[in-house]
């Protein structure tokens, strides 16, 4: 997509998001990478009402170019792009929203990561979701921590698409907003059938989880 598509697809899925109940307020952000730079959601806005032409708009050093204020999640996005790229170098979009049931699962504070492998579906379009311990909105240890998460379990060959930040809510990306959103929409999805399961759903077994690798070429 061309910077102008993109501006329009980023209001797109955040007016759809917040419809459905994935954002609310003035919580969640998103970012599209382009070849120069990237767009990001501004500071405080409401995914629901976005204007294509007040994004933010910064160079590949994070300054501001144009827009209004860049989200405070900046350098989390860009930390992103920066450390997907080894492992899926055409990763474009970052989303990152408060999602009730997946912010919900994270209050246990059970780690390292945020779901067992419950789903096929989980499994095929979502894959490992790493916890990452409490910091406050912003903060770029959040950022440090993220780049070195994607790094490691890239490095053992299981790139990852998302994680999740403990009270605060996931961060998914992907290739496109749509794809990045369907990963969204899963993990949500996994973590309300966990918290309604109560902890006592069994997972998929390695063999179940190795059939899926084969068929769908899932990355578990």
């Amino acid at each position: 997509m061309n910077e102008s598509a993109s501006r329009e697809e980023i209001c797109r899925v955040g007016k759809s998001l917040f419809d459905r109940g994935y954002v609310h307020a003035t919580a969640g952000n998103i970012s599209v990478r382009l070849d120069d730079g990237f767009l990001i959601t501004p500071t405080d806005a409401c995914l629901g009402f976005l204007d294509p032409a007040q994004l933010a708009r910064v160079d590949a050093e994070g300054r501001q170019l144009s827009g209004e204020r860049a989200s405070k999640t900046l350098m989390l996005h860009a930390a992103i792009y920066r450390a997907a790229q080894p492992f899926a170098p055409d990763t474009r979009c970052v989303i990152h929203t408060h999602s009730t049931h997946s912010v919900a699962l994270s209050l246990r504070g059970h780690g390292p990561e945020l779901l067992a492998p419950i789903t096929p579906y989980f499994v095929m379009k979502v894959g490992h979701v790493p916890l990452v311990p409490y910091h406050r909105p912003g903060a770029p240890e959040v950022a440090e921590e993220v780049g070195r998460l994607i790094a490691d379990y890239g490095a053992q060959g299981r790139a990852i698409r998302a994680v999740m930040l403990e009270r605060l809510g996931p961060t998914v990306w992907h290739d496109t907003p749509a794809a990045a959103m369907a990963v969204l929409e899963e993990l949500e999805e996994t973590a309300r059938l966990a918290l309604l399961d109560q902890g006592g759903c069994r997972p998929l077994s390695q063999p179940q989880i190795e059939e899926l690798r084969r068929v769908f070429g899932a990355h578990w």
